[in-house]
This record gives C-alpha cells, structure tokens and sequence, in this order.
C-alpha cells in the first residue's frame, strides 16, 4: 500500500467522526434528557479512558514479562510524563486561556472542543497504528484497522456535542471545527506511523489523551450530577458505557 492510499484510507477512518455531530444542533429538549444525552456523551468518554489505559498498558506489560528493563523504565517513564502533561496541562489551557483567567462555569461550547482535543490525542494514536502496519507491509491489518477505526471514530462524535445538545445550537462552521480537532489527528498519526514505527511515541499519545480525558470528564459530571437530574444522568452513563462497549465488541470480532 503506498503512502497516498494509506494516508487517504487514514482521513476516511478519521473524519467518519463528522457522522455523529450533527447532533449538537438539536434545540429545545427538556432539562432531564439533556442531562441523559449530556451524560450519554461522558460513558463513552469513560469508556474510551479504560480502552486507552488498555492499549498503553501493553506495551509496558510485555517489557517488563520480557524482562527488558530499560525499555520497561523508559516506556513507564514517557506514560507517567504525558499523562501529568494531558491533565495539568489541559487544566493550565482552560484556566488561562478559555476563561481568561476568571473562575466562571465552563460553555458547552468550550468544554465540546477540549472534548475533541483530548479524543483527537487518542486518534492520533490510532492513526500511528494503521501507518505503522501499512508501512510496514502488513497490509491485511492495516486494512481491519481502518476499517474498524472508521466504526470507532463514527461513535466519538456524538461524544464531543454531547454537552451541548439542548444548551447551545452549534453552527455548521463550529462542527467542522470539531471535527478536525477531533477526526484530523487520525490522518496526521497515519502519516507519521508510515515512516516512523515507535512504541514510546505511541504511548506518549496515548497517555495524553488518557490525561486529558480525566480532566474533560470531571468537567462533565461538574456541570450534570445534580441531585434533580441524577437518575436521568446516571442512566445516560450507562448507555453510553454500554454503547461504546458493543462497538468495540464489533472491533474485537473482525481482529482488530
């Protein structure tokens, strides 16, 4: 597979993100299903961290059964490092240049596009897989990932707009802005894993990601675990967590 169809087959996994944020432009829902929907969006990001910890966890796991210390210490070493960086420096984003430095609630709009950041980190990763396996000849795989990736990133949109369905109407501009922050980084990852096959990096990205997502989470329970709302919210965790379970169960039953 040469890199142009490899990296065109990346932006097609990645950008099947656009499938589910339509969804943000849906208007005036009742308090209680927002919060189910709102909440929907957080157990698949929950989801996701546990998938993340899953992968990175691999790699580190197999170094240290092989017995092969300096690559176990350097690999827990890059994941201790980028999850700090994911999470505090995510934190130091928001405080000094979303809010502006001033302690007011986060906007749907704003917490949706550190979503996509901290889905897009995760992505890139992903990306950094199928360009590994296509560059390095493994093409049968390289084809189930794109495929089964394209059918995970499907799901990650509606992840995004979630916290704002119901609060504020994206324009169509804002969606193709999350889309990009989100889906873009598959097609970058994708690029880079052609040429560059590397274990350290991989996980680097993913323990950004897996800081990230710790941060962007506690947002949302923030703004929907209020005791009126609880049950409905509770319930849209569920569905979420179950949702994106069985997604990654059809993942699992074609090898990827």
């Amino acid at each position: 597979m040469s890199f142009i169809q490899t990296a065109l087959l990346g932006a097609i996994a990645g950008f099947t993100i656009y499938l589910g944020l339509p969804v943000g432009r849906v208007k005036h829902l009742p308090d209680k299903v927002r919060s189910f929907l709102a909440m929907t969006s957080a157990g698949i990001l929950i989801f996701l961290f546990f998938d993340i910890f899953a992968q990175l966890s691999t790699p580190i796991e197999a170094a240290l059964g092989d017995r092969r210390f300096p690559e176990f210490g350097l690999l827990v070493g890059v994941f201790v490092v980028g999850f700090g960086i994911g999470l505090l420096a995510l934190i130091a984003f928001e405080r000094r240049i979303i809010r502006g430095g001033l302690a007011q609630a986060l906007s749907p709009s704003r917490l949706a596009l550190l979503i996509a950041a901290g889905i897009g980190l995760h992505n890139f990763s992903e990306g950094l897989a199928i360009g590994q396996s296509a560059g390095s000849g493994e093409l049968a795989f390289a084809a189930i990932l794109i495929i089964g990736f394209a059918l995970h990133n499907a799901t990650e949109g509606f992840g995004i707009v979630g916290p704002m369905v119901g609060k504020e109407r994206p324009s169509w501009a804002f969606l193709g802005l999350a889309g990009l922050i989100g889906g873009g980084p598959t097609f970058l990852g994708t690029m880079v894993g052609y040429y560059i096959i590397s274990e350290a990096m991989s996980v680097m990205f993913l323990a950004l990601a897996a800081g990230a997502l710790v941060y962007i989470i506690g947002e949302m329970f923030a703004q929907n675990w209020r005791s009126a709302i609880k049950v409905p919210a509770a319930w849209g965790i569920l569905a979420g967590f179950i949702f994106a379970y069985f997604t990654d169960l059809i993942l699992v039953s074609i090898g990827v």
